[in-house]
């Protein structure tokens, strides 16, 4: 039986690069998939896997063009990617590349664009939950998967260490997570969309404004900012699941990742959770 078509490669190649040559840093989250079309029918058809490069060395070669190319647009960098393979082997003679992004965008912080931090675009579920009986209503606002980020300006330090401890100490990493919050109103505000909207950028700018040495920390922060700046609201309750981006070791491939070229995951992920009212 003929082998009519084939094509193999390496899907959900996730991939962070954030260009942080100036103070001004541009954070570009892609999720990669790199499809390869050439003389690897006797994998299919024998034994025979010496024309394949393994899908692992794909997953590789994004990560070292991602490094090749920090600052580079969705559009040349599938280009410079599908370069690369054409440019190294012969026998492949197609490469499909699809690069599908998670858009971030600037927080601004009093009507500017922060420097290094960002909200993804199109967040958020807004939420209410009202509890009603004869003798009164308790009323609760929130957001669903607000999810923002900075490129800097958070660390982890000083943390318990024992035996089960692998991980590294560090002062500067990436700070992101798609905050659930709700927050039980004491009374009601003139309007509610107006301090609904004060509760998620009073948020925003103590997340981009403050060094976080903890993500506890930084949520402690924000719900006491958000209680001094709406006073209809009685307490804030936040969980901020602490999605992780992993530097990625290229010095296998002569480069270094100098804080540019991540990984992004969220499973595993801590979960962090608080509620912060008034005394």
């Amino acid at each position: 039986m003929p082998l009519i078509r084939s094509t193999y490669g390496k899907g959900r190649v996730r991939i962070m690069r954030v260009k942080r040559d100036t103070e001004r840093h541009e954070a570009r989250e892609l999720n990669v998939t790199v499809l390869l079309t050439g003389a690897f029918d006797a994998s299919y058809t024998s034994d025979d896997n010496s024309s394949v490069i393994a899908t692992d060395s794909i997953k590789n070669i994004v990560n070292i063009v991602a490094r090749d190319n920090v600052g580079a647009e969705t559009e040349p960098f599938a280009a410079a990617l599908a370069t690369y393979f054409l440019d190294r082997y012969a026998h492949v003679t197609q490469v499909d590349v699809t690069a599908t992004e998670t858009k971030w965008v600037r927080i601004a912080v009093d009507g500017v664009p922060h420097e290094h931090s960002f909200v993804l675009d199109g967040n958020g579920n807004p939420f209410v939950k009202l509890a009603a009986t004869r003798e009164g209503v308790s009323m609760t606002s929130g957001n669903k998967g607000f999810t923002f980020m900075k490129t800097t300006n958070s660390g982890w330090e000083n943390y318990w260490f024992d035996e089960a401890t692998t991980l590294k100490p560090t002062a500067d990493r990436m700070c992101a997570t798609a905050m659930d919050a709700s927050w039980r109103w004491a009374k009601a505000p003139a309007s509610y969309p107006e301090a609904n909207a004060a509760v998620l950028a009073t948020v925003l700018k103590v997340f981009a404004t403050t060094y976080s040495p903890s993500v506890q920390n930084t949520m402690y922060l924000m719900g006491e900012a958000v209680l001094a700046a709406v006073p209809e609201i009685a307490e804030i309750s936040m969980a901020c699941p602490n999605k992780h981006y992993l530097p990625i070791d290229l010095s296998p491939f002569g480069r270094s990742s100098d804080g540019q070229v991540f990984t992004p995951t969220d499973e595993p992920h801590g979960q962090i959770e608080c509620t912060v009212g008034r005394g």
